[in-house]
Protein backbone atom coordinates (compact mmCIF):
# COMPACT_ATOMS: atom_id res chain seq x y z
CA UNK A 1 0.00 0.00 0.00
CA UNK A 2 1.27 3.50 -0.61
CA UNK A 3 2.44 5.70 2.15
CA UNK A 4 0.10 8.35 2.82
CA UNK A 5 2.86 10.62 2.41
CA UNK A 6 4.85 9.80 -0.74
CA UNK A 7 3.72 12.56 -2.57
CA UNK A 8 5.76 15.01 -0.31
CA UNK A 9 9.30 13.16 -0.35
CA UNK A 10 8.43 12.88 -4.56
CA UNK A 11 7.61 16.06 -4.74
CA UNK A 12 10.77 16.74 -2.06
CA UNK A 13 13.21 14.06 -4.13
CA UNK A 14 12.41 16.37 -7.69
CA UNK A 15 12.86 20.05 -5.59
CA UNK A 16 16.05 18.96 -3.67
CA UNK A 17 17.41 21.94 -1.49
CA UNK A 18 15.47 24.61 -3.64
CA UNK A 19 12.04 23.87 -1.89
CA UNK A 20 13.04 25.79 1.45
CA UNK A 21 13.39 28.82 -0.76
CA UNK A 22 9.70 28.55 -2.08
CA UNK A 23 8.01 27.95 1.58
CA UNK A 24 4.61 28.78 0.13
CA UNK A 25 4.44 24.98 -1.58
CA UNK A 26 4.54 23.43 2.09
CA UNK A 27 1.23 24.22 2.50
CA UNK A 28 -0.40 23.07 -0.34
CA UNK A 29 2.03 19.99 -0.41
CA UNK A 30 0.53 19.48 3.43
CA UNK A 31 -2.88 19.76 2.30
CA UNK A 32 -2.34 16.88 -0.29
CA UNK A 33 -0.73 14.65 2.42
CA UNK A 34 -2.85 11.22 3.45
CA UNK A 35 -3.94 11.43 -0.20
CA UNK A 36 -2.26 8.45 -2.45
CA UNK A 37 -0.59 9.64 -5.23
CA UNK A 38 -2.68 9.39 -8.39
CA UNK A 39 -5.78 9.62 -6.23
CA UNK A 40 -9.11 11.59 -6.67
CA UNK A 41 -12.32 11.93 -5.26
CA UNK A 42 -14.47 10.08 -7.65
CA UNK A 43 -17.29 12.11 -9.16
CA UNK A 44 -20.66 11.34 -10.05
CA UNK A 45 -21.28 8.98 -12.88
CA UNK A 46 -22.39 12.21 -15.31
CA UNK A 47 -21.87 11.78 -18.71
CA UNK A 48 -18.80 13.32 -20.10
CA UNK A 49 -18.70 14.95 -23.94
CA UNK A 50 -16.03 13.52 -25.80
CA UNK A 51 -14.43 17.25 -25.55
CA UNK A 52 -13.91 16.69 -22.57
CA UNK A 53 -12.31 12.82 -22.47
CA UNK A 54 -10.34 13.75 -25.86
CA UNK A 55 -6.63 13.21 -24.96
CA UNK A 56 -3.60 14.65 -26.65
CA UNK A 57 -0.10 12.95 -26.06
CA UNK A 58 2.50 14.58 -23.83
CA UNK A 59 5.49 12.60 -23.98
CA UNK A 60 7.13 12.12 -27.39
CA UNK A 61 9.90 12.97 -29.39
CA UNK A 62 8.24 16.29 -30.51
CA UNK A 63 6.14 18.52 -27.83
CA UNK A 64 2.75 18.49 -28.33
CA UNK A 65 0.98 22.51 -28.48
CA UNK A 66 2.87 23.03 -32.20
CA UNK A 67 1.47 21.24 -35.07
CA UNK A 68 -1.63 20.07 -32.74
CA UNK A 69 -4.51 21.11 -34.00
CA UNK A 70 -5.41 24.06 -31.91
CA UNK A 71 -7.61 24.48 -29.14
CA UNK A 72 -10.09 26.81 -28.00
CA UNK A 73 -8.25 28.63 -24.82
CA UNK A 74 -4.65 29.17 -24.05
CA UNK A 75 -2.67 30.85 -21.87
CA UNK A 76 1.35 31.70 -22.12
CA UNK A 77 2.69 32.28 -19.36
CA UNK A 78 6.37 33.87 -18.85
CA UNK A 79 8.62 33.27 -15.77
CA UNK A 80 11.56 35.41 -14.51
CA UNK A 81 14.18 33.12 -13.25
CA UNK A 82 15.07 34.05 -9.08
CA UNK A 83 18.47 34.67 -8.85
CA UNK A 84 21.20 31.68 -8.48
CA UNK A 85 18.99 29.35 -10.40
CA UNK A 86 21.45 27.00 -11.75
CA UNK A 87 21.65 24.52 -14.35
CA UNK A 88 20.70 21.87 -11.22
CA UNK A 89 18.11 23.64 -9.95
CA UNK A 90 16.83 24.49 -13.92
CA UNK A 91 16.82 20.21 -14.15
CA UNK A 92 14.92 20.22 -10.88
CA UNK A 93 11.87 22.22 -11.73
CA UNK A 94 12.15 21.06 -15.19
CA UNK A 95 11.00 17.18 -14.24
CA UNK A 96 8.86 18.79 -12.07
CA UNK A 97 6.80 20.89 -14.36
CA UNK A 98 7.21 17.71 -16.72
CA UNK A 99 5.55 14.94 -15.05
CA UNK A 100 2.47 17.18 -13.27
CA UNK A 101 2.05 18.31 -17.44
CA UNK A 102 2.47 14.50 -18.29
CA UNK A 103 -0.53 13.91 -15.51
CA UNK A 104 -2.55 16.70 -16.69
CA UNK A 105 -2.73 16.36 -20.24
CA UNK A 106 -3.89 12.17 -19.62
CA UNK A 107 -6.43 13.00 -17.51
CA UNK A 108 -4.72 12.43 -13.91
CA UNK A 109 -4.54 14.79 -11.07
CA UNK A 110 -1.16 16.39 -10.88
CA UNK A 111 1.33 15.48 -8.03
CA UNK A 112 -0.40 16.48 -4.43
CA UNK A 113 -3.28 18.44 -6.40
CA UNK A 114 -5.21 20.32 -4.21
CA UNK A 115 -7.94 20.22 -6.24
CA UNK A 116 -8.05 17.22 -7.76
CA UNK A 117 -11.46 16.73 -9.31
CA UNK A 118 -10.37 19.49 -11.83
CA UNK A 119 -7.79 17.15 -13.59
CA UNK A 120 -9.62 14.52 -14.60
CA UNK A 121 -11.33 16.14 -18.33
CA UNK A 122 -8.15 17.08 -20.16
CA UNK A 123 -9.81 18.50 -23.26
CA UNK A 124 -6.96 18.05 -25.59
CA UNK A 125 -4.37 19.69 -22.80
CA UNK A 126 -1.16 20.26 -24.04
CA UNK A 127 1.61 21.91 -22.47
CA UNK A 128 4.58 22.99 -24.32
CA UNK A 129 7.47 24.82 -22.68
CA UNK A 130 10.12 27.22 -24.01
CA UNK A 131 13.47 28.26 -23.19
CA UNK A 132 13.95 32.26 -23.33
CA UNK A 133 17.56 33.66 -23.85
CA UNK A 134 17.63 33.89 -19.95
CA UNK A 135 17.07 30.58 -19.52
CA UNK A 136 20.53 30.10 -21.29
CA UNK A 137 22.57 32.34 -19.66
CA UNK A 138 21.17 31.21 -15.79
CA UNK A 139 22.55 27.26 -16.80
CA UNK A 140 25.85 28.98 -17.89
CA UNK A 141 24.81 27.33 -21.73
CA UNK A 142 24.90 30.54 -23.69
CA UNK A 143 26.99 29.46 -26.22
CA UNK A 144 24.49 26.82 -26.94
CA UNK A 145 20.91 29.11 -27.32
CA UNK A 146 20.00 29.04 -30.88
CA UNK A 147 21.47 32.32 -32.90
CA UNK A 148 18.37 33.67 -33.57
CA UNK A 149 16.64 33.15 -29.92
CA UNK A 150 17.51 36.73 -29.16
CA UNK A 151 15.47 39.75 -28.64
CA UNK A 152 14.08 41.23 -32.13
CA UNK A 153 15.22 44.15 -33.20
CA UNK A 154 13.40 47.16 -32.89
CA UNK A 155 10.74 47.91 -35.56
CA UNK A 156 9.43 51.60 -36.23
CA UNK A 157 5.59 50.24 -35.35
CA UNK A 158 6.50 48.50 -32.23
CA UNK A 159 5.66 50.34 -28.75
CA UNK A 160 6.30 47.52 -26.71
CA UNK A 161 5.38 47.80 -22.70
CA UNK A 162 7.66 45.34 -20.45
CA UNK A 163 4.61 43.90 -18.96
CA UNK A 164 4.21 41.73 -21.92
CA UNK A 165 7.74 41.32 -23.40
CA UNK A 166 11.01 38.55 -22.59
CA UNK A 167 10.58 36.02 -20.40
CA UNK A 168 13.13 33.02 -19.08
CA UNK A 169 10.58 30.31 -19.49
CA UNK A 170 7.84 30.09 -21.12
CA UNK A 171 5.12 27.22 -20.34
CA UNK A 172 1.74 27.69 -23.17
CA UNK A 173 -1.32 25.87 -22.00
CA UNK A 174 -4.29 25.42 -24.60
CA UNK A 175 -6.89 22.53 -23.90
CA UNK A 176 -10.79 22.99 -25.45
CA UNK A 177 -12.01 24.08 -22.22
CA UNK A 178 -10.97 27.03 -20.00
CA UNK A 179 -11.46 25.53 -16.75
CA UNK A 180 -8.83 22.83 -17.23
CA UNK A 181 -6.10 25.42 -18.91
CA UNK A 182 -6.71 27.42 -15.80
CA UNK A 183 -6.11 24.72 -13.30
CA UNK A 184 -2.99 23.41 -15.28
CA UNK A 185 -1.86 27.07 -15.37
CA UNK A 186 -2.21 27.11 -11.33
CA UNK A 187 -0.76 24.15 -10.66
CA UNK A 188 2.46 24.63 -12.53
CA UNK A 189 2.61 28.29 -11.44
CA UNK A 190 2.53 26.45 -8.07
CA UNK A 191 5.83 24.20 -9.32
CA UNK A 192 7.86 26.99 -10.51
CA UNK A 193 7.73 29.42 -7.23
CA UNK A 194 11.17 27.71 -5.94
CA UNK A 195 12.30 28.61 -8.77
CA UNK A 196 10.74 31.73 -11.09
CA UNK A 197 8.28 34.21 -10.32
CA UNK A 198 5.47 34.67 -13.10
CA UNK A 199 6.62 37.53 -15.09
CA UNK A 200 3.13 37.72 -17.59
CA UNK A 201 0.34 36.00 -18.34
CA UNK A 202 -1.49 36.37 -21.80
CA UNK A 203 -4.56 34.54 -21.99
CA UNK A 204 -6.28 33.93 -24.89
CA UNK A 205 -9.39 32.19 -27.33
CA UNK A 206 -10.36 30.84 -30.90
CA UNK A 207 -14.05 29.63 -31.82
CA UNK A 208 -15.30 26.87 -29.17
CA UNK A 209 -14.54 22.94 -29.86
CA UNK A 210 -16.55 22.18 -32.75
CA UNK A 211 -17.92 24.93 -33.86
CA UNK A 212 -16.39 25.14 -36.91
CA UNK A 213 -13.94 22.09 -37.46
CA UNK A 214 -11.45 22.37 -40.65
CA UNK A 215 -12.23 26.60 -40.84
CA UNK A 216 -9.23 29.02 -40.60
CA UNK A 217 -9.46 30.69 -37.30
CA UNK A 218 -11.06 34.45 -37.59
CA UNK A 219 -9.45 37.54 -35.68
CA UNK A 220 -11.33 40.55 -33.96
CA UNK A 221 -10.96 42.13 -37.24
CA UNK A 222 -12.96 39.05 -38.64
CA UNK A 223 -10.39 38.39 -41.20
CA UNK A 224 -8.99 34.63 -41.98
CA UNK A 225 -5.81 33.99 -40.01
CA UNK A 226 -3.27 31.06 -41.03
CA UNK A 227 -4.51 30.50 -44.38
CA UNK A 228 -1.17 30.37 -45.59
CA UNK A 229 0.37 27.88 -42.60
CA UNK A 230 2.95 25.39 -43.97
CA UNK A 231 0.41 22.02 -44.58
CA UNK A 232 1.09 19.07 -42.98
CA UNK A 233 3.64 16.64 -44.46
CA UNK A 234 6.71 18.24 -46.24
CA UNK A 235 5.87 21.89 -45.88
CA UNK A 236 5.37 21.35 -42.12
CA UNK A 237 7.89 19.64 -41.58
CA UNK A 238 11.04 21.99 -43.81
CA UNK A 239 9.22 25.17 -42.53
CA UNK A 240 8.93 24.49 -38.45
CA UNK A 241 10.93 21.57 -37.03
CA UNK A 242 14.75 21.68 -36.34
CA UNK A 243 16.05 18.83 -38.76
CA UNK A 244 19.44 18.42 -37.53
CA UNK A 245 21.81 19.73 -34.75
CA UNK A 246 22.94 19.03 -31.03
CA UNK A 247 20.34 16.65 -29.35
CA UNK A 248 18.55 19.31 -27.13
CA UNK A 249 17.49 20.90 -30.30
CA UNK A 250 16.89 18.27 -32.93
CA UNK A 251 12.49 18.21 -33.35
CA UNK A 252 12.56 21.62 -31.35
CA UNK A 253 11.45 24.68 -33.34
CA UNK A 254 11.35 28.08 -32.11
CA UNK A 255 8.56 30.62 -31.19
CA UNK A 256 8.15 34.44 -31.66
CA UNK A 257 4.89 35.96 -29.31
CA UNK A 258 3.81 39.25 -29.65
CA UNK A 259 0.93 41.20 -28.31
CA UNK A 260 -1.03 42.84 -31.19
CA UNK A 261 -3.30 45.60 -29.71
CA UNK A 262 -6.01 46.18 -32.30
CA UNK A 263 -7.90 49.40 -33.08
CA UNK A 264 -11.43 48.52 -33.29
CA UNK A 265 -12.97 51.79 -32.85
CA UNK A 266 -11.19 53.51 -36.21
CA UNK A 267 -12.03 49.41 -38.02
CA UNK A 268 -15.24 49.94 -37.55
CA UNK A 269 -14.97 53.45 -39.46
CA UNK A 270 -13.61 51.69 -42.46
CA UNK A 271 -16.39 50.55 -45.29
CA UNK A 272 -15.51 47.00 -46.37
CA UNK A 273 -14.03 47.62 -49.77
CA UNK A 274 -11.60 49.91 -47.57
CA UNK A 275 -10.74 46.46 -45.27
CA UNK A 276 -10.53 44.19 -48.13
CA UNK A 277 -8.33 46.19 -49.76
CA UNK A 278 -6.19 46.01 -46.81
CA UNK A 279 -5.96 42.69 -46.25
CA UNK A 280 -6.01 41.91 -49.29
CA UNK A 281 -8.57 38.99 -49.08
CA UNK A 282 -12.42 38.91 -49.49
CA UNK A 283 -13.31 38.93 -45.71
CA UNK A 284 -16.25 36.17 -45.78
CA UNK A 285 -14.28 33.61 -47.51
CA UNK A 286 -10.75 34.97 -47.27
CA UNK A 287 -9.88 34.47 -51.04
CA UNK A 288 -7.71 36.63 -52.56
CA UNK A 289 -8.93 39.71 -54.14
CA UNK A 290 -8.07 37.44 -57.93
CA UNK A 291 -9.79 34.52 -56.51
CA UNK A 292 -12.65 32.62 -55.88
CA UNK A 293 -11.35 30.29 -52.58
CA UNK A 294 -9.49 30.65 -49.67
CA UNK A 295 -6.34 28.97 -50.94
CA UNK A 296 -6.11 30.28 -53.99
CA UNK A 297 -2.97 31.69 -55.16
CA UNK A 298 -3.06 35.14 -55.33
CA UNK A 299 -2.41 37.06 -58.66
CA UNK A 300 -0.31 39.84 -57.81
CA UNK A 301 0.30 41.06 -61.21
CA UNK A 302 -3.07 41.38 -61.71
CA UNK A 303 -4.69 44.61 -62.77
CA UNK A 304 -8.06 46.27 -62.64
CA UNK A 305 -9.79 48.29 -65.18
CA UNK A 306 -8.15 51.20 -62.98
CA UNK A 307 -5.13 50.12 -64.51
CA UNK A 308 -3.78 49.59 -60.56
CA UNK A 309 -2.86 46.24 -58.99
CA UNK A 310 -6.11 44.34 -57.95
CA UNK A 311 -4.08 43.35 -54.82
CA UNK A 312 -2.42 46.25 -53.29
CA UNK A 313 1.21 46.63 -52.70
CA UNK A 314 0.43 47.90 -48.85
CA UNK A 315 -2.12 45.42 -48.56
CA UNK A 316 -1.08 42.75 -45.61
CA UNK A 317 -1.51 40.03 -47.83
CA UNK A 318 1.19 41.31 -50.33
CA UNK A 319 3.27 41.86 -47.36
CA UNK A 320 3.30 38.83 -45.45
CA UNK A 321 3.81 36.30 -48.87
CA UNK A 322 6.10 33.64 -48.49
CA UNK A 323 6.55 31.50 -51.53
CA UNK A 324 8.68 29.12 -50.76
CA UNK A 325 7.27 26.85 -48.19
CA UNK A 326 11.01 26.33 -46.73
CA UNK A 327 10.21 30.14 -45.43
CA UNK A 328 6.87 30.06 -44.17
CA UNK A 329 5.95 30.18 -40.66
CA UNK A 330 3.43 28.47 -39.00
CA UNK A 331 0.72 30.81 -37.42
CA UNK A 332 -1.14 29.63 -34.04
CA UNK A 333 -2.63 32.92 -32.59
CA UNK A 334 -5.28 33.38 -29.77
CA UNK A 335 -7.62 36.42 -29.72
CA UNK A 336 -7.91 38.61 -26.52
CA UNK A 337 -10.31 41.26 -25.46
CA UNK A 338 -10.01 42.72 -22.25
CA UNK A 339 -11.91 45.40 -19.91
CA UNK A 340 -13.29 48.02 -22.09
CA UNK A 341 -12.17 51.47 -20.87
CA UNK A 342 -15.05 53.62 -18.84
CA UNK A 343 -16.28 55.32 -22.53
CA UNK A 344 -16.77 51.87 -24.08
CA UNK A 345 -13.11 51.69 -26.21
CA UNK A 346 -12.15 48.41 -26.56
CA UNK A 347 -8.92 46.71 -25.34
CA UNK A 348 -8.71 43.71 -27.70
CA UNK A 349 -5.99 41.88 -29.79
CA UNK A 350 -4.60 39.34 -30.98
CA UNK A 351 -1.73 36.99 -29.54
CA UNK A 352 0.30 36.38 -32.39
CA UNK A 353 2.46 33.06 -31.75
CA UNK A 354 4.52 32.27 -35.01
CA UNK A 355 6.63 28.63 -34.62
CA UNK A 356 9.40 28.38 -36.98
CA UNK A 357 12.50 26.44 -37.56
CA UNK A 358 14.81 29.84 -37.68
CA UNK A 359 13.91 33.27 -36.89
CA UNK A 360 15.93 35.08 -38.25
CA UNK A 361 15.52 33.29 -41.86
CA UNK A 362 11.89 33.32 -41.42
CA UNK A 363 9.95 35.67 -39.50
CA UNK A 364 12.45 38.11 -39.46
CA UNK A 365 12.25 39.22 -43.07
CA UNK A 366 7.86 38.57 -43.03
CA UNK A 367 8.00 41.49 -39.99
CA UNK A 368 10.51 43.43 -41.91
CA UNK A 369 7.99 43.74 -44.63
CA UNK A 370 4.82 43.95 -42.41
CA UNK A 371 6.60 47.14 -40.49
CA UNK A 372 7.53 49.41 -43.56
CA UNK A 373 4.17 49.05 -46.00
CA UNK A 374 1.54 47.16 -44.43
CA UNK A 375 -1.71 49.45 -44.50
CA UNK A 376 -3.02 47.16 -41.32
CA UNK A 377 -0.51 48.73 -39.12
CA UNK A 378 -3.09 51.66 -39.22
CA UNK A 379 -5.22 50.13 -36.52
CA UNK A 380 -2.53 47.41 -35.32
CA UNK A 381 0.31 48.31 -32.68
CA UNK A 382 2.67 45.52 -31.21
CA UNK A 383 2.64 46.14 -27.51
CA UNK A 384 4.35 42.65 -26.60
CA UNK A 385 7.27 40.59 -27.90
CA UNK A 386 9.27 37.44 -26.66
CA UNK A 387 11.41 34.68 -28.10
CA UNK A 388 12.14 31.40 -26.76
CA UNK A 389 13.50 28.29 -27.96
CA UNK A 390 10.85 25.13 -28.15
CA UNK A 391 12.98 22.24 -27.19
CA UNK A 392 12.32 18.27 -28.33
CA UNK A 393 9.82 16.39 -26.39
CA UNK A 394 10.76 13.81 -24.05
CA UNK A 395 10.26 9.64 -23.68
CA UNK A 396 7.96 8.34 -20.73
CA UNK A 397 10.49 8.33 -17.40
CA UNK A 398 11.99 11.57 -19.02
CA UNK A 399 11.57 15.21 -18.96
CA UNK A 400 11.65 18.27 -21.81
CA UNK A 401 14.98 19.89 -21.51
CA UNK A 402 16.90 16.75 -20.48
CA UNK A 403 19.53 16.99 -23.20
CA UNK A 404 20.14 20.29 -22.64
CA UNK A 405 20.29 20.52 -18.63
CA UNK A 406 20.74 16.70 -17.54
Amino acid sequence: MTSAKSPVSRRGLLTGGALAAGGTLVGAVAVAAGRSEDTAATPAQVPVATVGEAIEPFHGVRQSGVATEPQAHAAFVAFTLRPGTDRAALGRMMRLLSDDAARLTQGRPALADTEPELGLLPARLTVTFGFGPGLFAAAGLDERRPPSVVDLPSFSIDRLQPRWSGGDLLVQICADDPITVAHAQRVLVKDSRPFATVRWVQQGFRRAAGAEPGRTQRNLFGQLDGTANPKPGGPLETAVWIPDGPDWLRDGTTLVLRRISMNLETWDLLGRTDREFSVGRRLDTGAPLTGAAEHDEPDFAAVGPDGLTVIPDFSHLTRAHVSDDRFRILRRPYNYDGVPAADGTADSGLIFASYQADITRQFLPIQQRLAERDLLNEWTTPIGSAVFAIPPGCPEGGWVGQQLLG
